[in-house]
């Protein structure tokens, strides 16, 4: 016997009575099944419901062949009256998020004439497939047309059409359908045959915002928050950019151009850094004109600085450059450099092992990291 779905009945219904039929011990928990629910089971890309059946914990529910099975943490009589209380926090979110899907990719797929063909409504956020590449600004202009049809508040409308009246109605199906259809419609943006629970009106919805709109497969793929998320979300971002405004001096909206000055400043001070650097290791490599071999271990430099060090002072000495920067604990960063471009490849590999060090290069000149101490590396070397 299939389990009676109060869910479609009254999405708003957070308190029910039922028969528990059966109950047997399995994998996560004891496995319930009752005569009728209004836990929604996962499925269609929506989560399950959870709550209280009985006064033990639903963590999970699952629909199979029109049975609905309560994953609960301990077990309930067979033939007991049990009431159930659903999460209402969660269930509300799971409408809010899967309408507001409803009416964005119905707009979309009016629009530029793709398909959905694929949704996931994970617990941060919202996942949406579609089959034709859209352009953020076709993104926006239909998250722009969902937000105004849900302050329209306009009723949503849930049917169960004979098989004449379902061959004679466009809606969107991801996949070929037999039996039974429901179909939810939001009048005037979307007619989809659909398992989930939804909002009554779609100003319940409250809000769509859209967050990226990536390449994916032969489409895009969008990622969205719907009502509180999305509020939650907004807020979240307008506090810290209301904080970013306070140590930049200016106001919220005038943010992004402040940053933009402080990266022009930041690249003329890096610039100038980097200039002064150079006048440094050139001064530096003019004490080595008279050397043959030369070994630097300096405090930490970048990467870069390092080779750039190794490299002005091999212009000067006539044999091997080899400067390292960093810390004892923390590692060496380092770079070997011959002017004459002789191969170095042995003597690195060697290095490398008694250094336990990894890095390499051609020509003359090689870059990498050790993970031993100053003295080690001199002591290397002096051999």
């Amino acid at each position: 016997m299939e389990t009676v779905k109060l869910f479609y009945n009254d999405p708003f219904l957070t308190e029910f009575s039922a028969t528990v039929l059966s109950c047997e011990e399995g994998k996560g928990g004891w496995k319930v099944i009752l005569d009728q629910t209004a836990f929604y089971p996962e499925g269609g890309g929506q989560p399950t419901d959870i709550g209280v059946l009985g006064g033990v914990k639903v963590t999970d529910v699952h629909e199979k062949a029109g049975v609905i099975t309560h994953t609960c943490d301990a077990p309930l009589e067979v033939g007991a009256v049990v009431t159930g209380k659903i999460d209402w926090a969660v269930r509300f979110d799971h409408m809010q998020q899967h309408s507001g899907e409803h009416i964005i990719s119905g707009i979309l797929c009016e629009d530029y004439h793709c398909d959905n063909v694929g949704f996931h409504m994970g617990a941060d956020t919202v996942t949406i497939d579609y089959n034709t590449e859209i352009t953020w600004e076709q993104v926006l202009d239909a998250e722009r047309k969902a937000n105004e049809f849900i302050w329209a508040d306009i009723p949503v409308d849930i049917s169960y059409p004979d098989k004449a009246a379902l061959d004679a109605l466009d809606y969107r199906s991801k996949k070929e359908l037999s039996g039974q259809v429901r179909i939810v419609a939001f009048p005037g943006a979307d007619c989809c045959a659909c398992c989930g629970t939804h909002v009554l009106r779609s100003g319940q919805v409250g809000l769509v915002k859209v967050l990226s709109c990536q390449k994916f497969r032969e489409g895009v793929r969008l990622e969205i928050l719907c009502g509180q998320r999305a509020f939650q979300y907004l807020s979240t971002v307008y506090d810290q950019d209301r904080a970013i405004a306070q140590r930049l001096s200016v106001k919220p909206h005038d943010t992004y151009a402040a940053v933009e000055r402080l990266e022009d400043e930041l690249a003329a001070l890096k610039l100038r850094a980097a200039q002064l650097e150079e006048q440094v290791f050139a001064q530096i490599a003019e004490n080595y004109v008279e050397n043959e071999d030369v070994l630097l271990i300096r405090e930490s430099l970048k990467p870069d600085s390092v080779r750039r060090l190794s490299d002005a002072v091999a212009h000067k000495c006539s044999g091997l450059a080899a400067v390292f920067a960093g810390a004892d604990g923390e590692g060496y960063n380092y770079a070997l450099v011959r002017a004459d471009g002789a191969d170095i490849n042995a003597f690195v590999k060697e290095m490398n092992k008694a250094l336990n060090g990894r890095g390499g290069g051609r020509n003359g000149f090689a870059q990498g990291s050790v993970r031993c101490d100053r003295a080690t590396i001199a002591a290397f070397f002096e051999k």
